[in-house]
Order: C-alpha cells, then sequence, then structure tokens
C-alpha cells in the first residue's frame, strides 16, 4: 500500500514538471515585451509620429489628416474633427483636449479625449 502511494505521488508530482518546450505560465498571457516597439514601427510606416498623449500619457500614433486646414461645414468634410471655431478640418488625429467641433448636421459640440 504504501509504494502504491508512494507512485501515485510521485506520478503527481511528475505531472507538475514543465518540459523544456513549453514555458512556464507567468500569469501574462498575450503580452507582447516588444509592443511598443511594434507600434512605432506601424506608426512610422504609416507616416505618423509616435508619442505620448493625452492626460494618461499613453503612446499614440499622431497622424496628419488629408485634409487638415481646409474650410469645414460639417464633420462630413474631414476624416478627424471640423473645428467651430475656424471651421477648417483638424490638422492632426486624434486630438486631444476639449475642443469645439461641428457634428454631421453642422451643430456645434465640445469634444473631450483624454
Amino acid at each position: 500500500m504504501k509504494q502504491l502511494i508512494a507512485l501515485i505521488l510521485m506520478v503527481t508530482l511528475a505531472a507538475c514538471q514543465h518540459t523544456k518546450d513549453e514555458p512556464a505560465d507567468t500569469g501574462l498571457a498575450g503580452y507582447d515585451p516588444h509592443m511598443i516597439e511594434n507600434q512605432q514601427q506601424d506608426c512610422a510606416a504609416r507616416g505618423g509620429r509616435f508619442g505620448q498623449g493625452g492626460l494618461s500619457g499613453r503612446f499614440v500614433c499622431y497622424e496628419d489628416t488629408e485634409e487638415g486646414s481646409k474650410s469645414c461645414s460639417s464633420s462630413n468634410d474631414c476624416t478627424g474633427f471640423c473645428l467651430a471655431r475656424s471651421k477648417t478640418c483638424a490638422p492632426i488625429k486624434p486630438l486631444f483636449g476639449c475642443n469645439d467641433v461641428l457634428g454631421s448636421s453642422g451643430a456645434a459640440s465640445t469634444i473631450c479625449l483624454d
């Protein structure tokens, strides 16, 4: 009986051992240690500028808009925001902070992005 218990314990302990081919689970499934570098390369490939932004300081890709600084009367005229005060398309996106913008109907509203 003692031998049987010892055998069961050994088999149980052996099942807990990691093989050389299988890394130990660190609890960080999906974590990519090169995420920031990959995002930076993707941003540069799109012609953007990679940097920190907003109150949180997270990394973002700043991209020039196609029609930056052109006249607009609603958000339909821009790929980014249509700025209400100047009635021009925002020159970059994302545009952090609080900005008065024109919506799809041309009505002004304030949008705040962090």
